[in-house]
């Protein structure tokens, strides 16, 4: 494939934004000035929408942001891990490992919310198994050995025989 420098201005498009009559804010901002250097930025509502449910929002900034989601607000045990995690600075472990965290034991609520409902969920469909098994069929199977022997070992590891192991060192 050979390389070739293309001249942005042949491009279609190129530059739309160039003359400020078209540009959305032109009414609005006269002159053009990025948020920064607008006079009034400060004197805007600290929110466009409305807070109606608990918003979790970061020590360092001091508004909830102009548009959030409100479709999964924070709950039980994934809730209180998040809530923990916005105790914390953006640049500490302590804000980012709880929410990970979080996400994982989201997951698991939302199966028991399934079975709570009398839904049987189909993780093998949601996680894209199918589709992985028809397009990419190797890497599925290792994926699913490796799993397999993961939660094997493990198992193993958790069920061994403890009194096997304090005859073997009694004296």
């Amino acid at each position: 494939m050979e390389n070739t420098t293309i001249d942005p201005k042949k491009l279609p498009g190129w530059g739309i934004d160039a003359n400020p009559e078209n540009d959305p804010t032109y009414p609005l901002r006269v002159p053009r000035m990025n948020v920064s250097q607008d006079p009034d930025h400060k004197h805007r509502p600290a929110s466009s929408q409305p807070v109606d449910v608990e918003v979790l929002k970061s020590i360092e900034r001091p508004n909830v942001s102009a548009v959030f989601g409100e479709s999964a607000p924070p709950v039980g045990l994934s809730g209180a891990l998040r809530r923990m995690a916005f105790k914390y600075s953006e640049s500490h472990y302590g804000h980012w490992l709880p929410l990970l965290l979080a996400d994982r034991v989201n997951v698991v609520e939302g199966i028991i919310e399934d079975f709570a409902h009398g839904k049987v969920p189909n993780i093998f469909a949601e996680k894209g198994y199918a589709v992985e098994w028809k397009h990419n069929r190797s890497a599925f199977v290792t994926k699913m050995a490796t799993i397999a022997l993961v939660t094997t070992g493990a198992i193993l590891l958790i069920t061994r025989d403890k009194d096997k192991k304090r005859k073997k060192y009694r004296y």
